[in-house]
C-alpha cells in the first residue's frame, strides 16, 4: 500500500523539516481534493483532481492510492467521469492511516537510535 522505500528516499533528499512540511500539505490538500470528488463535475474536472492526487501521492509514496487514481484519471480523459470513487476514498483512508502508523513508528525508532 505505501512504497516505503519512497518515503525514505524523499526524507534524505529533503531533510526532515520540510518532509514533514511535505506531509502535512499533501494530506491537507488529499484531504480537501478526495472529499469533493464527484463524477457529477464533469469528466475534465475529475481528471484534473485525479492527476493532482496520483502526483502527489507517488510523490509520497502512496503507491496503491495512485494506481487507483491513474484509473480513474484515464477514464476521466476518456469523457468517462465512472470511476469507483468509493474505492478511492476508502483506499486514501486505508493508505493514510498506514502512512501515519508508519511515520510514528519511524519516528519512535529514530528517537530510541
Amino acid at each position: 500500500m505505501i512504497d516505503w522505500g519512497r518515503v525514505h528516499a524523499l526524507r534524505d533528499e529533503i531533510g526532515a523539516a520540510d518532509f514533514a512540511e511535505v506531509v502535512t500539505l499533501f494530506l491537507e490538500e488529499a484531504d480537501e481534493v478526495v472529499a469533493r470528488l464527484s463524477g457529477r463535475l464533469g469528466a475534465p474536472r475529475l481528471e484534473a483532481d485525479l492527476h493532482f492526487l496520483k502526483g502527489a501521492a507517488l510523490n509520497l509514496g502512496f503507491a496503491e492510492f495512485a494506481r487507483l487514481c491513474q484509473g480513474g484519471e484515464r477514464r476521466a480523459a476518456h469523457g468517462d467521469p465512472s470511476a469507483d470513487l468509493q474505492a478511492i476514498r476508502r483506499c486514501y483512508a486505508a493508505s493514510k492511516s498506514a502512512f501515519e502508523l508508519g511515520l510514528d513508528a519511524l519516528s519512535t525508532r529514530r528517537a530510541a537510535g
